[in-house]
């Protein structure tokens, strides 16, 4: 039997941080490239990523700037916060680390972030410019896992693909980015029925439901690509946790031709595509070129 290829997305990511890093060092400014994080409360999740995005930055050349707000933080304070950052000319890039408290409106912050500085891509001039086709930043997870089907040479194109969920952060990105690459798209979710069988249609099946292991091996069609976007900390009988995906690595890596895992899989690509968009976002605000 076969055992399915990794996707290594750790290998892919090193290689588009080192790009960046000497995209940033070909370009002589009397400034380097920012990044600005807002963080709304003590998530450990959300600290575990942002400290990730600080070191990444930091490795690169790109100047990170914090910003953490006590929880119960008012939608003015951070309205007026991102507003400063738009101004701020040190600042290429503006994150908002969702989630943020329930108290607060999102939504309503995101689209207050400058789409030029919208390294995350969810601004709806943005998501817009996606939608039509038209250049803009992109949202880093799904253009992370177009980037790493691109480095092992599989192109969507004429393939049946399935994106598992529906968020505006992976799915419905994610779904247009494998549509303009020619692909057929299905989009399913929770609601869907008899979600194997649709899933088992797939050549390219991507999984961001935020459910551990859901996918198994009778959901995958043999041979074909599966990328898992989950990441989901399970504890054991034991009481020792471990992180796993939305999908059942072990059974499916037998059926599948290609495997993302986790840790190791889309999560550094995500980190290392908005390392590229805070780069590509200082390039263009200064009128150079990416390298």
């Amino acid at each position: 039997m076969t055992i399915a290829s990794i996707l290594d997305g750790k290998a892919v990511a090193q290689k588009i941080q080192n790009q960046v890093r000497s995209g940033i060092a070909a370009n002589p400014s009397t400034r380097p490239p920012g990044l600005a994080v807002l963080m709304v409360g003590d998530n450990p999740a959300s600290a575990a990523y942002v400290r990730n995005k600080q070191k990444a930055c930091a490795n690169v050349g790109i100047a990170s700037f914090l910003k953490h707000f006590p929880a119960e933080a008012t939608q003015a304070e951070i309205k007026s916060a991102i507003v400063d950052l738009n101004q701020d000319d040190r600042v290429d890039g503006i994150l908002l680390q969702l989630p943020v408290p329930p108290h607060l409106d999102s939504a309503a912050l995101l689209q207050e972030i400058d789409p030029n500085k919208d390294v995350d891509g969810l601004h709806p001039v943005n998501m817009g410019r996606l939608l039509r086709g038209e250049p803009g930043l992109q949202s880093c997870t799904p253009a992370g896992i177009m980037r790493l089907l691109q480095e092992y040479d599989i192109n969507p194109k004429g393939k049946q693909a399935v994106v598992v969920g529906r968020s505006i952060l992976v799915g419905k990105p994610m779904a247009m980015m494998l549509l303009a690459a020619d692909a057929t798209v299905t989009v399913a979710h929770s609601r869907t029925p008899d979600l194997a069988a649709i899933c088992r249609t797939a050549h390219i099946l991507v999984v961001a439901a935020g459910r551990p292991e859901m996918v198994g091996a009778d959901m995958v069609k043999p041979g074909s690509v599966v990328v898992d976007v989950g990441i989901n900390r399970v504890t054991d009988a034991t009481g020792k946790s471990r992180l796993v995906g939305d999908v059942n690595f072990d059974s499916v890596k037998e059926v599948a031709g290609f495997i993302t895992p986790v840790p190791g899989g889309i999560g550094p690509m995500t980190v290392a595509l908005l390392l590229e968009n805070t780069l590509r976002s200082y390039c263009q605000r200064l009128g150079l070129t990416m390298g």
